[in-house]
């Protein structure tokens, strides 16, 4: 009896997955956020570099992960959460995004925001009439506290998952007013996870669960979409360097929040503490990101050594042969090169045949030689910063 309950509220739980309607407005907001790129790289580079959904791409696996354990432990501690609770963290992820920014969908953000909104609720709705007073009864801190630094977490593995070639490329007028190239280290992440909610056929399996509960005798399960994002712009060095050090200061901070999330169970006030620390931590680590950042040499600026690559497109001869963003390129078939308009013709007298001379990350000195065939269209798919922004995409 008690297995078919659990298979009939499993069932359940995933009917009211598509009743939320932060799973269609993550459709329409993938959809927007890659169309803004797409048009943003054609009028840099004169043709898309990065297919439509690239923001989504290498995220599948960390996102898979944190569901299972989150559905884990939101089932196996017994961590409740009321209806109205899902149907306000999607409300505010949908509200936060509106303007289709993904720095926003941090979620310190959407459930930090949530928190509060929970938090200030009674005070809120107890001098109106158009809204019920106990519509957000009993709202789980403890279990929001905790949501969020498993969550941070998550967010701190997706910016592990940027590598070298796939951050998207950008550029902008510098104070001398030239172009100076950038990076976006940009992912948007879907993680679908299990969380009980009051009122079911589901009954205590035990005397101390469901230890994290907000009331009630029987529950249901409800598979809850929860999307993140964020966006962080990187011109000073390579764009992975700066994910690794992002992603070590946001471990650091999950785990504070954790602590104190734990803390909380004990003691109320700091599941609070938790959600603070969480927005200012991660405030000021995008900060300190922008102001160290800013303060560094332009990292893809044009040199006299060569042509700095910004980006290589995926599929073309470039990335096949694994030439590397950062990287410079010094000579074609053995002539020198160090502006866009000498690579171009060198490349082109090339014929079907080239040979590139290239600068790594050591300073040692490499070859790289291929054909170009008739389906590559005589581009070796390099782009660079340059002057003019349609003569950004290398032949």
């Amino acid at each position: 009896m008690m297995a078919e309950s659990w298979v009939m509220e499993l069932v359940k739980g995933i009917g009211r997955f598509f009743l939320n309607p932060l799973v269609y407005w993550t459709i329409i907001l993938s959809l927007v956020v890659s169309y803004r790129r797409i048009k943003q790289e054609r009028r840099l580079f004169g043709q898309k570099v990065f297919d439509i959904f690239s923001e989504w791409k290498d995220t599948w696996l960390v996102t898979t992960i944190f569901g299972l354990m989150l559905s884990i432990i939101t089932i196996g501690a017994g961590v409740v959460f009321s209806y109205e609770t899902i149907m306000l963290i999607a409300a505010v992820t949908i509200l936060l995004s509106i303007t289709f920014r993904l720095t926003v969908l941090s979620p310190v953000y959407t459930i930090g925001i949530t928190f509060l909104l929970l938090l200030l609720s009674p005070f809120a709705l107890e001098n109106q009439t158009f809204i019920d007073v106990d519509l957000f009864e009993s709202p789980n801190f403890t279990g929001l506290s905790l949501l969020l630094a498993i969550l941070l977490s998550a967010e701190a593995f997706l910016l592990t998952r940027h590598t070298r070639n796939n951050t998207f490329p950008d550029m902008e007028i510098g104070r001398r007013g030239t172009w100076i190239g950038m990076h976006h280290l940009k992912k948007m992440a879907f993680i679908p996870f299990f969380v009980l909610i009051p009122s079911g056929s589901i009954t205590p399996i035990a005397s101390f669960w469901p230890y994290f509960s907000i009331g009630g005798e029987t529950y249901s399960l409800m598979l809850v979409p929860f999307l993140m994002g964020f966006n962080h712009v990187v011109r000073g060095q390579l764009p992975e360097k700066t994910a690794e050090r992002l992603a070590g200061s946001i471990h650091i901070l999950s785990l504070i929040v954790l602590l104190l999330a734990a803390g909380s169970i004990y003691i109320g006030w700091l599941s609070l503490a938790a959600i603070v620390a969480g927005i200012i931590g991660r405030e000021y680590t995008s900060y300190r990101h922008r102001i160290k950042d800013q303060e560094k040499t332009p990292f893809f600026n044009q040199n006299e050594r060569g042509i700095k690559v910004l980006a290589v497109i995926p599929g073309t001869p470039a990335d096949r042969l694994g030439i590397l963003a950062g990287e410079t390129i010094i000579k074609v078939n053995g002539k020198k090169i160090n502006r866009i308009d000498q690579f171009y013709y060198a490349l082109q007298d090339s014929g079907a045949y080239f040979k590139l001379e290239v600068i790594g990350d050591n300073g040692e000195v490499r070859f790289v030689q291929s054909a170009l065939y008739e389906a590559d269209h005589h581009e070796l798919g390099v782009i660079t910063a340059s002057e003019r922004s349609r003569d950004s995409q290398l032949a």
